[in-house]
């Protein structure tokens, strides 16, 4: 909480020259490559630090600088380290580099008037898709609307995840846009999601103070994005 404070506090202290800021298609933040999209004036980054701990950051756009407007240093990535997010294969516990949308978040709260972010309360039966057979593979489902195995036993590769399962990490889960095309066996439910224990099974994760605040701050206005990177 104090490093996070104290990040808020210097607001504007890392900055991107403009000649960086407007190039082409693409900027480095904190050393993480971002591949902006027409519109982007937000980006989180993801820069992968050692074993499972990465730094993350938020970025906004102002004046045509990047400026650092929110940063922790316990950031976790998936117990089995980075891929190329084409190479990612499911259940290998890895976290997909690349550049993504945040699109929308879900969580155990309450709507709050606050959030500018689509948003989804948890309920009863609600899960994420991970069935390789389903049409909603990839997908936030619940079981009484049927079309993917949802009993299957955790230990199946096609098990699907269970949302009050976790309720500590997904207090808040912001949406990231990995594999929306829904190709199989590559990979489903990649959330920038609230710290747990350890590493995440492929997700990003950071602690319960900085996604709350990004709760109030992201805007999809401005078409935020997460780029994840070493």
């Amino acid at each position: 909480m104090t490093r996070l404070l104290l990040a808020l506090a210097v607001v504007g202290a890392c900055l991107v020259p403009p000649s960086v800021a407007r190039a082409a298609g693409t900027v480095r933040l904190d050393g993480v490559l971002v591949r902006l999209q027409p519109g982007t004036a937000q980006v989180v980054t993801v820069n992968h630090t050692g074993g499972h701990h990465a730094r993350v950051t938020l970025w906004r756009l102002a004046d045509g600088r990047w400026e650092q407007r929110l940063q922790v240093e316990d950031g976790r990535i998936g117990y089995g380290g980075l891929v190329a997010g084409d190479r990612r294969r499911q259940g290998t516990g890895t976290t997909p580099i690349g550049t993504y949308p945040l699109p929308w978040a879900f969580g155990t709260h309450d709507p709050d008037e606050a959030w500018d972010l689509r948003y989804r309360e948890i309920r009863r039966g609600d899960f994420w898709v991970q069935d390789n057979r389903s049409a909603h593979y990839n997908r936030y489902r619940n079981q009484r609307d049927g079309g993917f195995r949802w009993w299957l036993p955790a230990s199946d590769i096609n098990a699907s995840e269970r949302l009050t399962d976790f309720r500590r990490q997904y207090e808040w889960s912001i949406v990231i846009g990995f594999n929306a095309e829904q190709v199989r066996y590559r990979g489903a439910g990649i959330f920038l999601h609230v710290n747990g224990r350890g590493a995440t099974a492929g997700c990003v994760s950071a602690p319960r103070a900085f996604i709350r605040t990004l709760m109030r701050r992201l805007d999809p206005d401005l078409h935020p994005l997460i780029a994840i990177g070493r």
